[in-house]
This record gives structure tokens, sequence and C-alpha cells, in this order.
């Protein structure tokens, strides 16, 4: 819901950190690899309870993932040779499965910590995981078909897939996860939410996919 706004608010940090760290050894690829791995690293400190370094890698790994597209991004606008555009896709494959792996770690590693440390239930944690598949579902088929079809939707701001926004995006997601990490001991309840939101999201991106491609 909010996502159009917040990358248009970290558009000129991120452009500045791009800049600062655009030099050969550095690519895209590998900015999105040491992301996962510090998002990564995020779900096994919450899982050991140690909430605060989970926070700190947690938002980290946030900032490495809008800095690798942000760097494709001036490394194409700055090429003459038309191959970037191929890198840049399998970029754009590698950065949406690299977000799928850390989003569900994170659900995994919060929802062991938060059981283990406070006697959390799991089933708040399995209704978000649930929720994510569905929503994941939905966006990648409709992105699929709209590519091999030729459609286009709204904003959706050159990335390497039509994402139909809705109630939970990006930015909303990012928040909660922090959330949990801040305040463990009550994250079942913001899971229980979360999910709910989630959810009612997933069924808008199923009807408003089917009627644009209708």
């Amino acid at each position: 819901m909010l996502d159009v706004q917040l990358r248009r608010a970290v558009s000129k940090p991120l452009n500045v950190m791009a800049s600062a760290i655009d030099v050969p050894w550095i690519t895209p690829d590998r900015v999105t690899i040491v992301g996962l791995v510090v998002g990564l690293s995020s779900a096994a400190l919450a899982a050991s309870q140690l909430w605060a370094l989970a926070l700190v890698a947690w938002l980290l790994s946030r900032v490495l993932d809008g800095l690798d597209g942000t760097l494709a991004r001036r490394r194409s606008a700055a090429a003459s040779d038309p191959r970037p555009t191929t890198a840049s896709e399998a970029g754009g494959f590698l950065d949406i499965v690299a977000d799928f792996v850390v989003y569900g770690a994170t659900v995994l590693g919060v929802a062991i910590g938060a059981t283990t440390g406070f006697g959390a239930p799991w089933w708040p944690f399995l209704l978000v995981m649930f929720g994510y598949y569905v929503n994941g579902a939905a966006f990648l088929a409709f992105s699929s078909i709209a590519e091999r079809t030729g459609r286009t939707i709204p904003d959706s701001d050159n990335r390497s897939l039509f994402f139909l926004g809705r109630i939970a995006e990006g930015g909303e997601t990012v928040f909660v996860h922090a959330l949990w990490l801040v305040l463990p001991f009550i994250a079942w309840q913001i899971a229980l939410v979360w999910s709910v939101i989630v959810l009612v999201s997933a069924a808008q991106r199923m009807i408003v996919g089917y009627r644009l491609l209708r």
C-alpha cells in the first residue's frame, strides 16, 4: 500500500550508496547474495533469541535488497551494450527468489524464538506463511501471464516482475518483521493480525489479477 511512496523516499539515499559502491568487483548479484546471507543470519539470530542483533541484520538485509536493484539500474543506464538487459532479468529473478527465502526464513526464525522463549503458539506464524504462499502464487502467476500476453499494470516501476500492489506490500512486510524483533514477547499476536491483512491482500490480488487478465 505504501511501496510507491517509500520507493520515492528512499530513492535518493539508495542512489548515493549505489554511487559509492559502483566499482567493477561489486555487482548487483553479489549485493543480492550478501543481502540473502544477512537476511538468513537475521532469522538465525531471531531463532536464538538475539533480538537486537536480529533487528540490525534484518534492516541491513532490506537496505541491501533495495541497493542491488538501484546499482543494476545505474549500470544499465550507463551501458551502451544491450547485454546488460539479460543480466538484469537474471538479477531480477535472483532478487525475488532471495526475497522469498529471507521472508520465509524470518517468519520461521521469529516463530522458533517466540515459541521457545515466550511460549507463543505456532499457528499464527503458519497462517502468515500460508498468506505469503498465496500472495506469491498470485503475483508470480500474474506476472508470467502478463509478460506473455503483453499486459501491463500501473505503477509497475520497471521492476522485473509485475507486482499487484494491495494492502500488504514490501514496506509493510519490512515494518511488521521489524516489529516482531522489537516486540518478540507479543510476536504471535502481531502475526495473527498480520496474517489477516496478508490473506485479505491475497484475496484482493486474486480478484484484481483475474479481472486484469480477462
